[in-house]
């Protein structure tokens, strides 16, 4: 039996995020209920994200 592994997503772009970018997740600071990825290069740019629950949007 072979596992499959799924990378996490980055919120902004919608890119896998890779297993040694420095990227970072955190919970929405809103709802507390989804689970955020944000990748190296969204985080440096300061690129906007959305929650997908509640809409919080931020940088």
């Amino acid at each position: 039996m072979s596992a499959e592994y799924n990378p996490p997503i980055c919120i902004s772009c919608g890119k896998p995020i890779t297993t040694f970018e420095k990227a970072v997740h955190f919970y929405c600071p809103s709802c507390g209920q989804v689970l955020i990825w944000r990748c190296e290069k969204c985080r440096n740019f300061a690129r906007k994200y959305t929650c997908p629950k509640c809409g919080f949007s931020g940088p």
